[in-house]
């Protein structure tokens, strides 16, 4: 099998580092920290056209393969860029797949950089489950009212529009009754509290009391929303492990570089065997990360049972080298990579925040043995 990137992944890879390498810069991630993301930023993105590896030619997109995924998200992940991507993604991927053709021209908005968007699925109750949402929608009038609580709703404040799941029928845990919706920005009966997270970017507490939505806002088929929600965070948790690669990555380069510089006894402290060890040791996680990646990128397209085990596999796998790359990474740094002022603190903290995200490392280790025994 042949690992090395097609011509035009290439060219997207090389040119988003080069990007970010001058985009990601403190000013920025201030102007993240108080308002989300940094304006330059995003129109640089935007002009680049990342969005369009998220999608197919037939969503608007150039990409919305697996490998596709993995090159954009991994040079975010290496700059640690806060960015809503894995929104776009999320979000952008459910329209494509369920939305009307009204709908689906928010994509090609999107793309170019005119609209972000937000999926308000987790809630306070549900921890890692799909299927249990407690969150409801009703018919009324000519539309739909929606009552419930979304939690930890990435970059919802900021968004144009928010894909909102909630069920229309069944009790919560029940794969059947789920619908999503598109809600626009500023919608009455909507309470949002928008909040900074610890690795960059915003989160957002939503609070529906009778929300009012427009008949038309159902995504797809009410109550079958529950397969596409699966294939679009399976496809999101491939992204997610890709930016951790990243991150792992530059983790590891910040420690090989302080290996070098930093003296005791007179010699850098790189020359002595037992951090020479455990660098060794976070190369080969990595390695052993890049490799899952890869592997999982390359099944996104498998039926759906290959696909989840996949999915499992890698996240287990990949959140348990996160751990320890940022562990070692800090203990060989000593107290300067706890600092604000150093990277390697805000790449630590980013990797320690993808693994709890859609599931962390036990979880999936479970997960994944459920899967294998049915």
């Amino acid at each position: 099998m042949n690992f090395q990137l097609t011509e035009e992944r290439q060219m997207l890879q090389d040119g988003l580092r080069r990007f970010l390498a001058d985009a990601v810069t403190p000013e920025a991630l201030k102007a993240d920290e108080a308002d989300g993301i940094a304006p330059e930023l995003w129109s640089g993105l935007s002009e680049m056209g990342v969005a369009g590896a998220l999608f197919t030619e037939e969503q608007g997109g150039f990409g919305g393969r697996g490998f596709d995924l993995m090159t954009v998200f991994e040079e975010l992940g290496r700059a640690a860029a806060p960015a809503p991507m894995i929104e776009m993604l999320l979000a952008g991927g459910l329209i494509a797949e369920l939305g009307n053709e009204a709908q689906q021209a928010l994509i090609e908005q999107a793309v170019e950089g005119g609209v972000q968007l937000a999926f308000a699925h987790g809630e306070p109750a549900s921890r890692y489950d799909i299927d249990r949402i407690e969150t409801r929608a009703e018919r009324s009038g000519e539309g739909w009212s929606l009552t419930g609580r979304k939690s930890v709703v990435v970059n919802g404040a900021q968004a144009d529009h928010v894909v909102v799941s909630a069920r229309t029928s069944g009790a919560p845990g029940e794969r059947e009754g789920i619908s999503l919706f598109l809600m626009p920005k500023g919608s009455a009966g909507v309470e949002i509290r928008d909040y900074p997270l610890s690795h960059g970017g915003h989160a957002a507490e939503m609070v529906f009391d009778g929300a009012v939505l427009p008949s038309d806002a159902l995504l797809g088929e009410e109550g079958q929303a529950h397969d596409a929600i699966e294939t679009a965070q399976a496809r999101a948790t491939a992204a997610l492990c890709a930016d951790a690669l990243g991150a792992m990555e530059t983790a590891r380069a910040l420690t090989g570089d302080y290996l070098k510089t930093r003296k005791q006894f007179g010699q850098p402290i790189g020359k002595f065997q037992a951090l020479q060890h455990r660098a060794a040791d976070m190369l080969i996680e990595i390695e052993q990360a890049r490799s899952a990646v890869i592997n999982l990128c390359g099944h996104l397209e498998a039926e759906r049972d290959t696909r989840e085990i996949h999915v499992s596999a890698t996240k287990h796998l990949v959140g348990k080298a996160a751990r320890l790359v940022a562990e070692e990474a800090i203990q060989m740094h000593g107290g300067i990579g706890m600092t604000e002022e150093y990277d390697l603190g805000r790449f630590a903290r980013r990797l320690s925040m993808l693994d709890q995200r859609f599931g962390d490392a036990t979880w999936h280790l479970g997960r994944f043995v459920r899967l294998r025994a049915a």
